[in-house]
């Protein structure tokens, strides 16, 4: 199990996981590397590589269930429009003590700031994509996608 990261050192996980180039066969990649990991850790997780406005990964192990790709696709939501991983909002948004569920204009059917999306950058830091893990707590979610990612670099 993870320990909490601080922001900043989440910042810093943002700074040194940005990709050079990425194309459907990374995605694969990051997507299939990540299965085999959890597949051998008996891990009950949904995994989903985002890029260029669609799913180019997906993958449901044993144990997992339906809910997990809701919990997918409203982390995923949170990295496009926040830029950052959906842990990073979700330590930053309990620091300032205004988790995401009690913000003005959230809609919560589509955005959470538990943990399990990494955003997929470019050089320069924008963001093009997402890697996100349903089924372990928040740290070890975003543990996961984050080692998916480093296994590219």
């Amino acid at each position: 199990m993870s320990s909490s990261p601080s922001l900043e050192s989440l910042l810093q996980q943002e700074a040194e996981h940005r990709l050079p180039q990425f194309d459907f066969d990374l995605a694969w990649q990051i997507g299939q590397r990540i299965q085999q990991r959890a597949r051998e850790a008996q891990a009950p997780v949904s995994i989903e590589v985002y890029g260029f406005g669609q799913v180019l990964f997906l993958a449901a192990l044993p144990g997992s269930c339906a809910e997990n790709l809701e919990w997918m696709r409203r982390k995923r939501n949170t990295v496009l429009r926040s830029g950052h991983s959906s842990l990073y909002v979700g330590m930053l948004n309990e620091q300032k003590g205004e988790r995401m569920e009690k913000q003005a204009f959230i809609n919560q059917a589509d955005y959470t700031d538990h943990g399990g999306s990494f955003p997929l950058l470019n050089p320069q830091g924008a963001v093009f994509g997402a890697v996100s893990v349903s089924g372990l707590p928040s740290e070890d979610d975003h543990a996961l996608a984050l080692w998916g990612i480093a296994q590219l670099l």
